[in-house]
């Protein structure tokens, strides 16, 4: 799922102050899970920025709402019947959703409320961490089910490097070496020996650096 956090009230506040009728927009999907955009959260920045306007002596409507999903054209027409009574919207989804609403609604400026992060997994309880960058190609199959361009520092498809160390990478020994977890999951699974041919040199135009991507699902005919 994407991984988002909140921005400060203070960077919301700034974007918002201007303003006197605002609808904050949180999403169900992802931002919900990890806890950044969802309903609650939307209460959440929707009470702070009452108390400011009204600390501030300004009569501003500040009203809430919450998508199934932003990044899907069906649920962000859920907004067309009452979009025009606000001035601007502060949307709490990933940067996937305010550019949808950004696009529906061109006459209306949408604000983000969340920082988009990584694609992740939930570790524990309030702790989510990056699995996979979308490079377009994946070879999961030839590393054990661990990726070496989300989990190595430095995104080498043969390692590791020379600077790991116990285990640990040398950007941050906080960060586990992602070659050495590959090797000891190919070691696990008795599958040493595809250290023996090196990977192929990556064709990087299937990732972000190729420009922006879309899939298009083929529809069989019967």
């Amino acid at each position: 799922m994407i991984i988002a956090e909140p921005k400060p009230i203070d960077e919301i506040i700034d974007s918002l102050k201007d303003f006197n009728r605002i609808l904050v927009a949180g999403c169900d999907g992802c931002v919900t899970v990890c806890e950044a955009g969802g309903m609650k959260e939307v209460e959440v920045v929707a009470s702070a920025l009452r108390i400011y306007f009204k600390q501030a002596g300004r009569a501003v409507t500040v009203d809430e709402i919450s998508l199934t999903r932003q990044c899907d054209r069906p649920y962000t027409a859920q907004l067309a019947d009452k979009i025009d009574q606000y001035d601007a919207v502060l949307s709490l989804a990933c940067g996937v959703g305010v550019q949808f609403l950004a696009e529906d609604y061109k006459n209306k400026p949408i604000f983000p409320g969340v920082n988009t992060c990584f694609m992740g997994g939930t570790e524990e309880k309030g702790l989510w961490t990056e699995r996979c960058q979308g490079c377009g190609k994946c070879i999961l199959a030839n590393t054990g089910g661990i990726c070496p361009i989300a989990r190595c520092s430095k995104r080498m498809l043969n390692g590791p490097c020379g600077g790991s160390s116990d285990g640990r990478c040398e950007v941050n020994k906080d960060i586990a070496c992602g070659w050495h977890l590959i090797y000891e999951r190919l070691k696990e699974l008795g599958q040493l020996d595809r250290f023996e041919t090196p990977t192929d040199p990556k064709d990087w135009n299937t990732s972000r650096d190729g420009g922006p991507r879309k899939v298009i699902k083929e529809v069989s005919r019967l």
